[in-house]
Order: structure tokens, then C-alpha cells, then sequence
């Protein structure tokens, strides 16, 4: 845990008792903060009082005895309107902030200089965040990981300078960290989502921007012309910027040609035979990552060992196993068509993809271009008749309802194509609300069912 010593005597008002907030109040006491605590589930407040966290109704406290609001990250902030504990604060004057934003005040009392990267993106981020620590852990360094990935940024031990924090930022928890200052940013690329947050592209792509402007050194995958953006006012602003792109050289930064990785038009390190680092996003993950740990120090051999060794995170791209001809990737992460993109675009032919669940806007029509790599579609949940609208005439598919039925007709399918390598790929291009409770349980049952299939299909 880091203690937040920063609040110490002063009281505070938390709303939001689930993992992360109920570790922030634990945090705050242990500095000595006086926190009253709410949360509108009867559940989550019960949980808090039992960890000894004084729990009353924010609409009936006295907001000017308040220092500061700290708001969960999945409490609305701004859109599409202000939670109403945000409108009380904003009416008493008191600052509105999460607990991205206490660790950095930490930091700053604690050990200004100690590292710290911080990661953000629309997509890749977990991918790349897991690498870094990866790639540090390797070079002997002692790694705190956590944030948006897993572990509340607070459960973990405190700043240190003989400690790398490694923190993957969403867009939620950055807009209430008004002093964000990693001593490494990394930011991917920038895609429409979650708007109904932010309002629009512009003030979504801004949240994500202040990551990397308040950085020591920002790493920016310049793929798109936001992120592109991005990089041209820091270096007009004179800050450190490395460039990384995976689809063009870069001569000045970071850069593939195919599998090989590049930094200022050298070769370093090789992907080929990387089943965790698994196509062209995957190497703006590897690259981004090795420009991260490269500015604290780490050698480019030692990186080029340790991504040699990644293991890969579970429902990324995940490899699950490998059957003759036949290999299972589980990508139950890719809810939304610009995941999925990448997916299919890291096989050439030969692909028996599962899609479907709970629709986002826009489905699958973006795919139209990689329709050909797809051998047959197996669809189910609520996407079902949307996206055979969208393949009808384009790609063979099979209606199936459930994952149980897609897999199966999948594998038989993909046994008996005869392809050199057939590809049964869960990338769905849906949120996983329809049928199951998070992408985790969908992608979980996708390997049980790949299980089971295999140990009735023996040899």
C-alpha cells in the first residue's frame, strides 16, 4: 500500500467503494486522512464499513469542511452530465481528483524522482503495459504494475527511487489526475470510444493527451493524426518526444520492417516466431514498450532478450493451443471493430472467426477490407442479424447463438479445410454484456471449450 501522508488531518469525501476506491479509502486512513465515504450500491458500503471506513450519505455532509472529492474512475465526471457528488463539490469549491492523482502527490512529497511510466491508448494498452514491466523485470528491475490493468495504483508499495511504477492509464482516471508527470509517457493511438464520457473525439483525444505532455519523456505511436498531432506540439514545446510507428520507417525514432525491429533505422530485435507478439499492433506494443524502458537505461540487448520471453496476456491475442494445422486464439478483449482489425490483419488467409455479442456502433462494416482473409464467420448474441447483414454475400457464416456451438463448428471446420494453418479466432467486436458478465468470463469459457474440444478430438 502507499499511504496517502499528503491529506494527512484534512477530511475528505470518497464516492465510489469498489476495488480501486475502497483501496484509495484504506490509503487515505493510513496517512491519517479523515474520509467520509459513499457509494449508491447498499453492497459496496456495507463491504467499506466492515474494512473500518466511515460510510454517510454525501448529500447530507457539510462540502466546505471538504479539502477534496475523490471520485472513482467509473463515476461520470463530465458527461453526459456531472455525478451529483461532482455538482456539490463543484459548488463548494472543492477539487474533484481519483487515485491516479493521489499517487502523484505522493510521489511528488515522497520521491519527485522516482521512476514512473504511465501508459495510455485506446487499444494496446494493457499489451504494452504488461511488457514494460516485463522488460524492466527482466533487466533486473524491481516493478510496481498496476493501475487500469489490474492492481489499484495504491494497493501498491509507495514510490521509491529503486522502484519503477507501472501504470496503464484510462481516459477516466487521467481526467481526474490534474498533475500526471511520469517520468516516461507512452501513448498508442487514439480510436472513437467511450464519447459518451467525454463528448466528442477532441475532448477525449485532449484527456488522453495530458499523459504524455506532463512527461519527462513522451513516447508516442504516431499512427494516426491525433497521436500524430500530439507529437508535433510537445517537440514544438521543446519537451523529449520518441517516435514509434509500426506502418512506415521512422529514421529519428522507432520503426519495423516486418518482423524486425528498428530504432533509428538499426535493427535490434526480431519478432518471427513471437506467438504472444502476434502482428502489426503487437509490434507498436514492442516498440512503444522498448522506447519506454530504453529511457530509463535499459539496454537494447537486454530488451530484445526479454521480449524474446513475453509471455503474453490472457484474452489478447492469446494462443491457447495448437493442433496439427489448426491453432485457437482467444482475443476476447477486441470488443469494437478497430480491435478486431488488427487481429485479422496478423493472418494472411484462413481464418474461422467467432463474433458477436453486444453491438457497438458502427459493427463490423470498417472490416470490409480483410473480409477475404476470413474463411467463415460464426456469430452469435445480439450482433448475430446486424453483422450477417454486414457479411451477406462477402463471407460465408453460421448462424450459432452461443459460444459453445460457434466453437465447435469452428474447429470442425478449420480440421477439415486442409489450409497449411487454420486460425480459430474469438474476436468479437463486441462488448460481452449479452451473454456474459466482462470479456475475462467470455474469453474463460472460450478456453474451457477449446479444452474440452481437444481432449474429445485426441491426435
Amino acid at each position: 500500500m502507499t499511504p496517502v501522508a499528503t491529506f494527512a488531518g484534512r477530511a475528505v469525501a470518497l464516492f465510489g467503494l469498489g476495488g480501486s476506491g475502497l483501496a484509495t479509502a484504506r490509503a487515505l486512513l493510513a496517512g491519517g486522512a479523515d474520509v467520509t465515504a459513499f457509494d449508491d450500491n447498499a453492497a459496496s458500503r456495507e463491504r467499506a464499513e466492515a474494512a473500518g471506513v466511515s460510510v454517510a450519505d454525501l448529500r447530507d455532509a457539510d462540502w466546505k469542511n471538504f479539502a477534496a472529492l475523490i471520485l472513482s474512475p467509473g463515476v461520470p465526471l463530465t458527461h453526459p452530465e456531472p455525478h451529483w457528488t461532482v455538482k456539490l463539490a463543484q459548488a463548494a469549491g472543492v477539487p474533484v481528483i481519483g487515485d491516479i492523482e493521489l499517487f502523484c502527490r505522493e510521489r511528488a512529497a515522497r520521491a519527485p524522482q522516482a521512476p514512473f511510466i504511465a501508459i495510455t491508448g485506446t487499444n494496446g494498452k494493457s499489451t504494452t503495459t504488461a511488457l514494460i514491466a516485463h522488460l524492466l523485470t527482466h533487466a533486473g528491475r524491481e516493478v510496481a504494475l498496476g493501475g487500469n490493468i489490474g492492481t489499484a495504483i495504491l494497493s501498491l508499495p509507495p514510490p521509491d527511487m529503486g522502484r519503477v511504477h507501472v501504470v496503464e492509464c484510462s481516459s477516466y482516471q487521467i481526467d481526474l489526475a490534474p498533475s500526471l508527470n511520469p517520468t516516461v509517457g507512452v501513448f498508442l493511438n487514439v480510436t472513437p470510444d467511450h464519447l459518451d464520457r467525454h463528448g466528442d473525439m477532441t475532448r477525449y483525444a485532449a484527456v488522453k493527451e495530458r499523459l504524455v505532455a506532463g512527461a519527462g519523456t513522451a513516447v508516442i505511436a504516431v499512427e494516426d493524426d491525433w497521436t500524430r498531432a500530439v507529437a508535433a506540439r510537445l517537440e514544438a514545446a521543446g519537451k523529449p518526444v520518441e517516435r514509434v510507428r509500426s506502418d512506415a520507417p521512422e529514421a529519428d525514432g522507432w520503426s519495423c520492417e516486418g518482423t524486425q525491429l528498428l530504432r533509428h533505422g538499426v535493427v535490434f530485435a526480431d519478432l518471427a516466431g513471437s506467438s504472444s507478439l502476434r502482428g502489426r499492433h503487437n509490434a507498436q506494443n514492442a516498440l512503444a514498450a522498448s522506447a519506454a524502458v530504453a529511457a530509463l537505461g535499459v539496454d537494447l540487448a537486454v530488451i530484445a532478450a526479454g521480449l524474446a520471453t513475453f509471455p503474453g496476456l490472457a484474452h489478447r491475442m492469446e494462443q491457447l493451443a495448437r493442433r496439427g494445422h489448426v491453432v485457437f486464439i482467444n482475443d476476447s478483449k477486441a470488443t469494437n471493430a478497430d480491435s478486431v482489425e488488427k487481429a485479422l490483419a496478423a493472418f494472411p488467409s484462413g481464418v474461422f472467426w467467432i463474433a458477436g455479442g453486444k453491438p457497438k456502433v458502427g459493427g463490423i462494416a470498417a472490416l470490409n477490407g480483410l473480409f477475404a482473409r476470413i474463411s467463415k464467420a460464426y456469430l452469435i448474441g445480439e450482433a448475430t442479424e446486424s453483422f450477417a447483414a454486414t457479411l451477406d454475400g462477402k463471407v460465408e457464416y453460421a448462424r450459432c447463438g452461443a459460444l459453445d456451438q460457434a466453437l465447435a463448428a469452428a474447429a470442425d471446420d478449420a480440421v477439415a479445410s486442409g489450409l497449411p494453418e487454420a486460425v480459430v479466432l474469438l474476436s468479437p467486436a463486441c462488448a460481452s454484456f449479452d451473454q456474459y458478465p466482462n470479456f475475462e468470463a467470455r474469453g474463460d469459457h472460450f478456453r474451457r471449450l477449446v479444452a474440452a474440444w481437444l481432449a474429445a478430438h485426441p491426435g
